[in-house]
């Protein structure tokens, strides 16, 4: 079985496409490509992937339109391709559910160092095996799971990746360039609220008035654990 991470490319600049394709082969991963938002649901009824690389800007349905429908039923990793300079862009994505970003024009390097820490991320086991509670939430370092008392609760990578920092260091303020960092983020501020906001979303019955993810004015954030 060939175990190399299986990315799907999408994007309907061909020239870009065929050149993504290549060089991510000629690095390790295994490459399916597809033309537009359409073509890529049709190989992912077939196929399984590890990460997608999806354009912002397609024709018909767009690389935000396609992560936030795939974010009903999909956890898997996304990293989006954004214009240069359309912050709004790379803003909307990460709140539709993408986990990261890079834009265009970049260096393929770069991308490749992306793609790599986001499947970190996502497929290695977290150590230890202790469970931080905070009202009816358990966070779960060993499965990297976060659970209420019904059921376990979707986190994207950066989330997933944001929260296991939170919960190592639980009841201390993170900064938001630590936050950043453990989220692959690149120490962008803006980012790292993005990705609070829909955590907040997630645990706080009124994500204005947190109670377990709060603010810690000119430090941070930090997580409100139980102490008992």
């Amino acid at each position: 079985m060939d175990k190399r991470p299986h990315i799907l490319v999408v994007d309907d600049d061909t020239r870009l496409r065929d050149l993504l394709t290549t060089f991510l082969k000629e690095n390790g991963f295994r490459v399916t490509a597809a033309g537009d938002a359409g073509d890529a649901r049709e190989k992912l009824e077939s196929l399984d992937f590890d990460l997608l690389v999806l354009d912002v800007m397609m024709p018909g349905e767009t690389g935000l339109e396609l992560t936030r429908s795939l974010r009903q039923s999909s956890n898997v990793p996304i990293l989006m391709l954004t214009a240069l300079g359309e912050t709004d862009d790379r803003i909307h994505g990460i709140e539709t559910g993408a986990d990261d970003y890079l834009p265009k024009p970049f260096e393929p390097r770069e991308l490749v160092v992306r793609l790599n820490a986001i499947l970190r991320r996502s497929m290695r086991p977290l150590p230890g095996g202790d469970r931080v509670r905070f009202g009816p939430y358990e966070f779960d370092l060993s499965r990297g799971e976060l659970r209420d008392s019904a059921a376990s609760i979707y986190l994207t990578t950066a989330e997933l990746a944001m929260m296991t920092a939170l919960v190592r260091r639980a009841n201390a303020a993170l900064s938001r360039e630590e936050l950043a960092a453990a989220a692959g983020m690149a120490g962008n501020p803006r980012s790292v609220d993005v990705q609070i906001t829909r955590l907040r979303r997630k645990i706080e019955d009124d994500p204005k008035t947190p109670v377990y993810l709060q603010t810690v004015r000119g430090r941070g954030y930090v997580l409100r654990a139980d102490t008992t």
